[in-house]
């Protein structure tokens, strides 16, 4: 067992994590998602959770990426306001000041960008992803997109 690291974070889980770099993707998909069609390198099934449970233990070890057009992707609704899970995953998200859009420029260079994506343009990023976790979200729209950053230096 390690200390210190949130026990969804399976060894598998970690693996994938630490082998990607900054700016590769990591989709944390609901059940309804068609995660084995998509995965082009790894894919780690976690069929008891949320998808906001597991993106709140992945954003415990990686750190977005701030030089993406935006931290966190969304599929956009339906409907015009965001769902209780994808302000759910916002929150797992630990991104600080938000802003949310359906465009790739940010409105305000101070806050974390939230880009909520036609199903379509979610599906051909998360194509490219390094890693998809399955989970067992039942919610509708229940997925993320989300960039590996590069993390703080530490003096030596």
């Amino acid at each position: 067992m390690l200390v210190g690291i949130d026990p969804v974070l399976t060894g598998e889980l970690l693996l994938a994590l630490d082998g990607m770099g900054h700016g590769d993707c990591v989709v944390v998909a609901d059940a309804h998602f068609t995660a084995s069609k998509l995965a082009r390198k790894h894919l780690v099934n976690l069929p008891g959770l949320s998808t906001p449970r597991v993106l709140r233990a992945i954003r415990s070890v990686i750190v977005p990426d701030e030089y993406e057009l935006f931290q966190l992707g969304l599929m956009a609704p339906t409907r015009d306001d965001l769902l209780e899970v994808q302000a759910e995953l916002i929150q797992a998200a630990d991104l600080g000041r938000v802003t949310i859009s359906s465009s790739d420029h940010a409105p305000d260079p101070t806050s974390s960008h939230v880009r909520l994506l036609s199903r379509q343009d979610f599906y051909d990023r998360a194509a490219t992803a390094e890693l998809i976790v399955r989970t067992g979200e039942s919610r509708i729209y229940g997925n993320a997109l989300f960039f590996k950053g590069v993390p703080p230096s530490r003096p030596e």
